[in-house]
């Protein structure tokens, strides 16, 4: 299990690979914590997400919680990437996930 640290590296190297590749979008998978009350790591990748969508360094994210057809952003995700309505965790309100488009 990795360091908060480590995790926020691997999130930026992650970010910055799919980049280099030209994606549009990845889904990460940062759990919800051991304990089942949401974990450290998700909380700072969560902080993380915000601060690069803020900064205009990601164009949005979409945590776990708010992938759902009844979200406004995730309703125009789907609009436009229409493959992701195939996605298992699409309305599971999946805490562990977080949908980030670049």
């Amino acid at each position: 299990m990795p360091s908060v640290q480590e995790a926020l590296q691997r999130l930026d190297r992650e970010i910055a690979v799919a980049r280099q590749g030209n994606a549009a979008m990845l889904k990460i998978i940062h759990g919800y914590g051991s304990s089942g009350a949401g974990g450290d790591i998700r909380i700072a990748v969560q902080k993380r997400l915000r601060a690069l969508a803020e900064g205009g360094q990601i164009r949005a994210c979409i945590f776990g919680e708010n992938w759902s057809k009844s979200d406004d952003a995730t309703w125009r995700l789907l609009q436009a990437q229409s493959d992701l309505k195939s996605d298992p965790d699409l309305g599971r309100r999946n805490q562990g996930i977080t949908v980030v488009v670049l």
